[in-house]
């Protein structure tokens, strides 16, 4: 492990100048503009607060960010993260997710030592898009109180929209500020937020007229100017029956921190050609997220928009991403009285944009498009299981149905049965096999298919000899060869003759087995052409 990260420092920082840290400085300094109000917003929207969003992405920007399988990851809190931490919240209180994220972290860290980085690629795509919809909509969900100045009540999102059932009254001036909140942020120039983000520029607006005006909204509330807070995890709260109780909520958190940060990684590596080392990544999140809830921080992954801005600045290596971290911690301790004012509503239009642009509408309506009933019933039945439980059983839902699809698509083989044309095979016209039949087989044989081969060849046992054509068998099991072993005792009755071809070495082995049990062995031969060649010459 340490020999792999030695080599990747080595590797990155070859020939580094003057050049390169000046673009690391800029492309630090870009990427905490546009963390600086997600790391407010995500810490708020979590359940917990903006000073744990804060730290969370300071502490995750310098550890993981150090660590990292890959130069480009800018590690910090997600909305992704922030819509299952909510529940676990309402639960356990913010000392459950401090030590749900350290048990998580360990997941993590182990997940990397013994390299399961590549697990990610057993998850369907329509899955992951299916669950970051479902994520998308408990965000937005969770942003209707801050958004209309309202309250509800609810351990999840779902129970909050029905409490609206009893009474629902926005509140004006929050509602009104966080319309025109975001106004701005659809309608502001894309031009424009290559220089400033739109959502610092947003929020700074939004703070400064709350101010002003005096306005009567909510407000994000002090800002700690140190690391440390004052509700932060010590190991003397640990104990075995309150890991047993939050083991579960750390599996959530360890599989979300998984994935959202190897598909991170993935999308990143092709943006700068360069691979991410996905275990190395993971024992980097798996550190991270056991140092962070000693400061009181929440749990954090790698996020694709901080990525991205990273790369698109010219983020050289590394040192792009602890940049941004000091920036952020300067912000803090300088504006931290300003930033106390920041008004709520702002943060909810943020995340409500946020959460718009979380869905992959490109995926969603190629699957439309192409009429994928297999992928969009996978989508949604994830993105509905996300909303209504929690992302792991989401996910176990997902992968299990994905399975079930799999399996019934397999099961759909192909069976063509030709009577034998001698002109096409180039031969004179002769009398043999005039009674024959070709019987041409596609797809795996096993036990879903099992019955309609059954069925194929109870229609084929009338004929004088059939040859097997089995080039597109990639393999066979135990009731699909019972349902051949059925069939060669009929045919030995009805002293039929049989030849098999083109059979694939497994197959081969299989059937070879099989007929050192059989009385009626078929005659074997490398083709169709072969078969028909020694038919022909028999005759």
């Amino acid at each position: 492990m340490i020999k792999r990260y030695k080599n990747l420092l080595q590797q990155e920082f070859k020939h580094y100048s003057k050049e390169k840290l000046q673009k690391d400085l800029l492309a630090g300094l870009t990427v905490a503009a546009v963390a600086l109000p997600l790391a407010l917003a995500f810490g708020v929207s979590s359940g917990a607060d903006a000073a744990a969003g804060m730290i969370t992405a300071i502490i995750a920007g310098l550890v993981i960010g150090s660590l990292s399988g890959g130069f480009y990851q800018i590690s910090g809190p997600t909305g992704a993260m922030a819509a299952i931490l909510t529940g676990i919240i309402a639960t356990q209180g913010l000392a459950g997710v401090l030590v749900a994220t350290f048990i998580a972290g360990i997941i993590l860290l182990i997940a990397g030592l013994f390299k399961l980085g590549s697990l990610t690629s057993f998850i369907p795509s329509p899955v992951i898009t299916g669950f970051t919809s479902g994520i998308a909509i408990i965000i937005a969900l969770g942003q209707i109180d801050n958004f209309f100045g309202t309250t509800s009540v609810g351990d999840n999102a779902i129970a909050k929209l029905i409490s609206y059932g009893s009474g629902f009254t926005p509140d004006f001036p929050t509602l009104l500020l966080g319309i025109v909140v975001l106004l701005l942020l659809i309608f502001y120039p894309k031009k424009w937020n290559q220089v400033l983000p739109a959502s610092l520029v947003a929020i700074i607006l939004a703070t400064f007229a709350t101010i002003i005006f005096k306005l009567p909204v909510a407000k994000v509330g002090a800002i700690p100017t140190s690391l440390l807070t004052s509700e932060r995890l010590h190991l003397a709260t640990l104990n075995l029956p309150l890991i047993k109780q939050l083991f579960l909520p750390a599996i959530s958190i360890a599989m979300l921190g998984m994935i959202e940060s190897l598909l991170c990684g993935a999308s990143a590596g092709r943006m700068t050609g360069k691979d991410l080392d996905s275990n190395q990544e993971l024992i980097a999140q798996g550190i991270g997220n056991m140092i962070l809830p000693f400061f009181g921080g929440i749990p954090a992954t790698a996020a694709i928009a901080r990525t991205s801005v990273a790369i698109k600045s010219g983020a050289q290596t590394r040192l792009a991403g602890i940049f941004h971290a000091l920036f952020l911690f300067l912000s803090m301790i300088i504006f931290a009285p300003i930033m106390s004012q920041i008004p709520m509503a702002a943060l909810a239009s943020v995340l409500l944009i946020t959460s718009w642009r979380m869905h992959e509408w490109t995926t969603i309506k190629t699957m439309i498009q192409q009429k994928n009933r297999t992928a969009i019933l996978l989508f949604l039945v994830t993105m509905l299981s996300t909303i209504i439980f929690d992302l792991s059983i989401a996910i176990v839902i997902g992968v299990i149905f994905g399975c079930i699809f799999f399996i019934a698509k397999s099961a759909k083989i192909s069976i063509i049965t030709e009577e034998i044309d001698w002109q096409r095979m180039e031969l004179p016209h002769s009398d043999a096999g005039s009674d024959w039949a070709v019987i041409y087989i596609t797809g795996p044989l096993f036990f879903m298919s099992a019955n309609q081969l059954k069925k194929e060849l109870d229609q084929a046992v009338d004929k004088e000899g059939i040859i097997f054509s089995l080039r597109g068998v990639p393999s066979i099991d135990l009731t699909a060869r019972d349902t051949f072993a059925d069939y060669f005792s009929v045919a030995s009755l009805n002293k039929q003759k049989l030849i098999f071809t083109s059979m694939q070495p497994e197959v081969e082995k299989q059937f070879q087995q099989l007929w050192d049990q059989q009385d009626h062995c078929p005659i074997q031969h490398p083709t169709v052409a072969h078969a028909l060649h020694a038919l022909h010459q028999d005759d």
